[in-house]
């Protein structure tokens, strides 16, 4: 009977391939879900097409994550505590504001390289009006923002920017930035179909063209255009 036992308690013990197992599979569960969300939006993605993409059970996706929606907040709210981290840390860096401004630009085009399905999914969301980012979501976003406007204030204080919306700023980077890398597809399509084909621009490109557009137009020194003095504040 001892012998049993004994037999009994080593087959219990965990194989230790099990826990590379189990990551393995929440780590493909993620990038297909990913590349899906991004390509078709949260309500054109089904658990089926999720667990086909990634080649495991449907029943996996409610083990390792709760369901569909629970899987696609991991996918956010993962990205979004990376930026907040390094955005915060910047913001309470005694860098320059210019300077903080464009480390701030460098750090969403790094994040958009290194996730480049989530620009897509970040619009998609956007378009759809935010139906389905819960309220864990919304502290992310909004500790986004209070690090551009830190910055912004912290330039303002020292002369060294103009007294701007810190809203208007950020909506200005990082919209334009999510749009570039969203849209990489279709300009890479449109590029081929011209005679001659164009060369595609590489992000760094548009990376270091936003930063000199926000410094430059953020200095002291800028003036407004003679067309927008003589044509008013409306639209």
């Amino acid at each position: 009977m001892a012998k049993i036992k004994g037999s009994s308690r080593r087959a219990k013990r965990p194989r230790p391939s099990q826990a590379r197992d189990a990551q393995t599979t929440r780590d493909r569960l993620l990038a297909a879900a990913t590349q899906l969300f991004a390509a078709r939006g949260f309500d054109g993605v089904s658990v089926e097409q999720i667990a086909q993409r990634a080649g495991v059970t449907k029943a996996l996706i409610n083990y390792h994550f709760g369901g569909k929606h629970k899987l696609y907040l991991t996918i956010m709210t993962s990205t979004f505590a990376e930026i907040v981290e390094r955005v915060e840390q910047l913001a309470a860096s005694d860098r320059p504001a210019p300077e903080q401004l464009r480390a701030f630009v460098a750090l969403v085009g790094e994040m958009a390289t290194g996730r480049p399905h989530f620009p897509a999914m970040m619009l998609r969301e956007v378009m759809a009006g935010g139906a389905h980012l819960a309220t864990e979501i919304a502290p992310f976003l909004m500790r986004v923002l209070g690090g551009v406007r830190r910055i912004v204030e912290h330039g303002v204080r020292d002369g060294t920017l103009r007294p701007v919306d810190p809203i208007f700023t950020h909506l200005s980077l990082v919209g334009s930035l999510l749009f570039f890398f969203a849209t990489a597809p279709f300009r890479e399509r449109l590029a081929g179909a011209t005679d001659p084909p164009l060369r595609p621009r590489p992000a760094a490109e548009y990376v270091r063209h936003v930063q000199e557009l926000i410094t430059r137009g953020l200095a002291v020194d800028a003036r407004p255009s003679t067309t927008l003095r003589a044509s008013g504040a409306g639209p």
